[in-house]
């Protein structure tokens, strides 16, 4: 039988998995980016709550801060790499007011972490208060960004359609928020549940939502190739004639 250890390091494996899938689903955006040599209407604001979150629970991570925590350290590490890379392009490609802008933003969240790190390290003098200064504010980053969703959510319902939110990342978000709230779970940890049991809900309502309007989406689909067949078969009897 699993000890609870293996069980929790089974887990956060898996986690590790989902996790690095959502860090990298930008990848499409940033490679139309590189290829139009321009970031056109795209917002730097996923890559920008990113960062600050993955720093954030790096901070958390930290033996000195919340021990026991490798794979929480691991896959946030490789977090921060991603985004550092996707961050890099959008910059290149924006124009100076937008690059400043940005810059800008990663310097404040630089700043606001290693800020942050520094009193806490020096002033709170154990582990478990470090701890819980720390989590405090990393709930609230993770519940922001777990919440971005909820715009994706309300153009489904508006629009009938799931043509903006994609099944396979809807269903990494579920098995990412689940993932870590069981391992969250496993050795009581409210810092880790509370956000991640948000996003599993989020991701739940996401695959929900799918479900609800999958075929309403396939309806439009269908008549619009309908439409298009249509026409095709008049232009063909227009050029006969």
């Amino acid at each position: 039988m699993l000890s609870m250890d293996t069980a929790r390091t089974i887990v956060g494996i898996i986690g590790n998995f989902t996790a690095l899938v959502l860090f990298l689903s930008p990848l499409p955006t940033i490679v139309k980016i590189w290829k139009k040599k321009s970031v056109e209407q795209f917002s730097a604001a996923p890559y920008l709550a990113t960062f600050l979150n993955c720093g954030m629970w790096m901070l958390y991570a930290i033996p000195s801060v919340h021990p026991n925590s490798f794979l929480l350290m691991t896959i946030n590490g490789a977090g921060i790499t991603i985004d550092i890379v996707f961050l890099l392009v959008f910059l290149f490609f924006s124009d100076t007011k937008k690059r400043i802008r940005v810059a800008l933003i990663v310097l404040a969240e630089v700043v606001f972490i290693a800020a942050l790190a520094i009193m806490v390290l020096t002033l709170a003098h154990t582990w478990k208060l470090r701890s819980a200064i720390v989590g405090s504010i990393v709930v609230v980053c993770s519940m922001l960004m777990y919440a971005s969703p909820l715009a994706i959510m309300k153009l489904v319902i508006t629009t009938k359609s799931v043509e903006y939110m994609p099944f396979s990342i809807s269903l990494c978000f579920f098995m990412n928020g689940l993932c870590w709230t069981i391992y969250a779970l496993i050795q009581i940890d409210p810092y880790i549940l509370v956000p991640n049991g948000m996003g599993a809900l989020s991701g739940l309502v996401q695959l929900v939502l799918y479900a609800i309007y999958y075929k309403s989406n396939k309806i439009v689909e269908e008549k619009q190739v309908d439409m298009e067949v249509g026409f095709t078969k008049i232009g063909l009897s227009s050029n006969e004639g």
